[in-house]
C-alpha cells in the first residue's frame, strides 16, 4: 500500500499512583511531531523523495494522453512516438531513483525513532520501584515495545505519503479542471461520499484494533509463561490442557485479527470501487463532448489515470484517519506501561547509538566516603495497595563487620522489609541513615559500591557464566576468581566444559538450583560492595556448602551482611537476629537469648515440639559443636 511499509520489508497503597491515572496524556499528534523533529533531516529528505516520486508517477498519464491524441491527429505537442517512449523511460528511471531515496531514508528513520521510544519506555520502567509489578503482563509489555512503537514511526513517515499524494492530487485536479471543469466536479463526487464513510467508520476501527492488540499481548504473555514453567507443566502432566488453552487464546486472537483486517479491507474495497464509479460517470458524460471534438480519447485516458490517483488519495486519507485512531491506542498502552512518568516522557530526546562505537559505561568507583560504619532504620513502614499487609514501625541497626539475620514465618514481612529498605518498594514512612546521614533515595543509593542484593529467586540471563557475573562490569581475572571462591563455585567451574564461557541457558536452566544461587552470590561479590543483602540465598545449598560460604565471607572482618534466612547455619553465626511476625519486629537479640525468651523463635528453631531440638535434644549453643546438625 504505502512505500514506507514496502521499503521497510526490504532490508501500591491505594491512591499512591492516582496521579498516574489522572495526569495529562501526550496527544498522539504531538508524539508523531516529536519523532519527526528528532530526525528532521532524514524526514525532510524522505519527503523530498516522495514528492519527486509522485511527479514522475504523473508523467505516464500525460504521455498516454499525448499518445492517444497523436493517434487521433489531435496532438498539439508534436512529439514523435520515439520521443514519448524516451520520456516514459526517463519517468521510470526517476521513479526507481526516488524509491531508492525513500528506502535510504525509511530504514534509518524507523531505526532511530523506534529505538528512542523503546529506550524511553525501558528507562521509565526501570525507574519504577524494583519490586512493583508492571500494570500488565510481560507479554503485553513486549507487544508495546514491538508493535506500538512501530505504529508511531510508521505514521510519521505516512505523513510524507499523504503530503506527496496531496501535491499529486492538486496537480491532477488542476489538469482535469483545465480540460473540462463540469465533468471533473461530477467525477470526484463518489470520492467525497467515500471519504465521509471512512470518517464514520473510525470508531469501529479503533475498537477492533484495541481488541486485536490486547489479544496479541495475552498470547505473547502465555508463550513466555509456558516456556518458563515447562518443568511444572511436565510434572503435573498438564501438557494437553496447556496446549488446549493456547489454542483457545490463539483462536480468540485470530478472530479479532480477522475482524480488524477485514474491516480495513472492506473500506479499501469501497475506496477502490470509487474509481469505477468515477469512470462510469465520465463515460456517461463525455459521449457528446467526444463527438463534438471538445473531449478527446487522450483526455478520457488521462481522466481515468488521474481518477486512480484521486482514489488512492481518498483511500489513503481514510486509512490514515483510521490509523490515527489506532496510534491513540498505542500511545495509551505505552503510557500505561510507564505509569507515573511525566506526559512527555515517551518523546524525551537523547542519543541513540545505531551505528559506530557504543559509548563506554562508567561504573562508580568506591571512595572513602562510601565506607559503611553503621546503617540505621527508624520507624520504617509500608503497606501494599488495598491491603493491610506490609511492615509497620521497623527499627534496626547494623554495624560494620556484622551478620544480621531476619527470620520469621512465611508472610511475616521479611522480604518486604528488605525491599522497602533497598527502595524496591516505596516506603510510606520512616527514616534510613547511612553513617548517620539520611538516605533520601534508597533505590539509587543501595547499589554498588554501597550495596549489592540477591533476591529470593535469582535471575540469570541466557548468556555465558562470565557475562552473568559481570553484566557489563570491567573486572580483572583475579577479582572474578576471588568472587567465584567466595561463592564456593571453584569446583563447579572446574567441571564446566567451557569454564566461565559456559552458556547457562534461559534463566540458568542448565545449572542446578544451588549453582544458580551461588552464581548470583558471585555476581554480588565481584562488585565488592560495602553491604551484602541476601534474601534466603542458601535455601538451595547443602549444609556444608552454606557453612563454607559464610566462613569465606567473614574471612574478611569488615564484611557486613543483612540476611533473610530460616537456616540454622546462618542463625548460629548471626551477630544479631530479628524475628518478624505480622509485619513487625516481634523480638531481637542473640540466638540463645531468643530461644529462652521468645516463643516464636522456639517455634522457628524447634518446630512444633516447642522446647527440645527435633533431632538431638541439645541447646542451640551445644549444637554449634555438631557440624552435621541442620
Amino acid at each position: 500500500m504505502s512505500l514506507h511499509t514496502k521499503s521497510l520489508e526490504l532490508p501500591q497503597k491505594k491512591g499512591r499512583n492516582n496521579h498516574a491515572e489522572t495526569r495529562r496524556k501526550m496527544p498522539s499528534w504531538l508524539l508523531v511531531l516529536r519523532m519527526i523533529n528528532y530526525k528532521q533531516g532524514i524526514w525532510l529528505r524522505n519527503l523530498f523523495s516522495m514528492c519527486l516520486l509522485n511527479i514522475f508517477w504523473l508523467l505516464p498519464g500525460l504521455i498516454t494522453r499525448e499518445y492517444f491524441n497523436l493517434l487521433g491527429g489531435t496532438s498539439q505537442l508534436g512529439l514523435s512516438i520515439g520521443a514519448l517512449v524516451g520520456v516514459l523511460f526517463a519517468s521510470h528511471v526517476g521513479v526507481w531513483a526516488n524509491i531508492y531515496g525513500l528506502i535510504n531514508t525509511n530504514v534509518p528513520f524507523f531505526n532511530y525513532t523506534i529505538c528512542l521510544m523503546r529506550k524511553n519506555l525501558l528507562r521509565h520502567i526501570l525507574r519504577r520501584p524494583g519490586a512493583s509489578a508492571l500494570p500488565d503482563s510481560p507479554g503485553e509489555a513486549i507487544s508495546r515495545f514491538r508493535g506500538d512503537t512501530f505504529e508511531i514511526s510508521l505514521f510519521a513517515l505516512w505523513m510524507n505519503d499523504l503530503l506527496g499524494l496531496l501535491m499529486l492530487v492538486i496537480l491532477s485536479l488542476i489538469i482535469m479542471l483545465n480540460i473540462n471543469a463540469s465533468i471533473t466536479l461530477v467525477a470526484i463526487l463518489p470520492f467525497i461520499v467515500v471519504g465521509m464513510i471512512a470518517n464514520l467508520a473510525t470508531n469501529r476501527i479503533e475498537e477492533y484494533r484495541r481488541a486485536s492488540r490486547r489479544a496479541t499481548g495475552i498470547v505473547t504473555g502465555f508463550i513466555g509463561e509456558f516456556f518458563g514453567a515447562v518443568q511444572a507443566i511436565k510434572v503435573a502432566r498438564a501438557e494437553d490442557g496447556v496446549i488446549h488453552r493456547f489454542r483457545e487464546l490463539n483462536d480468540n486472537r485470530k478472530n479479532l485479527a480477522i475482524k480488524d483486517i477485514l474491516f480495513n479491507q472492506i473500506l479499501n474495497s469501497i475506496f477502490q470501487n470509487a474509481v469505477n464509479l468515477g469512470t462510469g460517470i465520465i463515460l456517461i458524460l463525455v459521449g457528446q463532448s467526444m463527438r463534438s471534438g471538445t473531449f478527446s480519447v487522450g483526455d478520457f485516458a488521462l481522466f481515468v489515470f488521474l481518477l486512480d490517483i484521486i482514489s488512492e488519495m481518498t483511500a489513503f486519507s481514510g486509512l490514515l484517519l483510521a490509523r490515527y485512531k489506532q496510534i491513540g491506542v498505542s500511545v495509551e498502552r505505552m503510557e500505561r506501561l510507564m505509569e507515573g512518568a511525566p506526559p512527555n516522557a515517551l518523546a524525551e530526546f537523547s542519543p541513540v547509538y545505531i551505528e559506530g562505537k557504543l559509548p563506554e559505561i562508567h561504573y562508580p568507583a568506591k571512595s572513602p566516603s562510601d565506607r559503611l560504619e553503621t546503617l540505621e532504620v527508624h520507624s520504617l513502614c509500608y503497606h501494599y495497595p488495598d491491603s493491610s499487609n506490609g511492615i509497620e514501625n521497623v527499627n534496626l541497626r547494623l554495624r560494620r563487620g556484622s551478620l544480621t539475620v531476619i527470620t520469621g514465618r512465611i508472610g511475616s514481612g521479611k522480604t518486604t522489609l528488605l525491599r522497602v529498605l533497598l527502595g524496591l518498594l516505596p516506603k510510606d514512612d520512616g527514616e534510613i541513615l547511612w553513617n548517620g546521614t539520611p538516605v533520601n533515595d534508597p533505590a539509587n543509593f543501595f547499589t554498588p559500591p554501597h550495596c549489592a542484593y540477591t533476591a529470593q529467586v535469582p535471575r540469570l540471563f541466557s548468556d555465558t557464566l562470565r557475562d552473568n557475573l559481570l553484566m557489563g562490569l570491567n573486572s580483572d581475572a583475579e577479582t572474578i576468581q576471588r568472587a567465584v571462591r567466595l561463592a564456593v563455585m571453584e569446583q563447579d567451574l572446574a567441571e564446566f566444559e567451557k569454564g566461565l564461557e559456559t552458556m547457562v541457558g534461559p534463566k540458568g536452566v542448565k545449572l542446578s538450583g544451588g549453582q544458580i544461587q551461588r552464581t548470583a552470590a558471585a555476581r554480588m561479590f565481584v562488585r565488592e560492595p560495602e553491604l551484602l543483602v541476601f534474601d534466603d540465598l542458601s535455601s538451595a545449598l547443602d549444609v556444608e556448602t552454606e557453612r563454607t560460604l559464610w566462613e569465606r565471607v567473614f574471612e574478611r572482618t569488615d564484611s557486613t551482611c543483612l540476611v533473610v534466612s530460616h537456616r540454622k547455619t546462618a542463625l548460629r553465626r548471626a551477630d544479631h537476629i530479628i524475628v518478624m511476625k505480622d509485619g513487625r519486629i516481634h523480638a531481637e537479640g542473640k540466638l540463645d537469648d531468643l530461644l529462652e525468651t521468645c516463643e516464636e523463635m522456639r517455634y522457628l528453631w524447634y518446630g512444633e515440639n516447642g522446647k527440645v531440638n527435633n533431632y538431638t535434644g541439645l541447646t542451640a549453643t551445644q549444637t554449634q559443636s555438631q557440624p552435621n546438625i541442620i
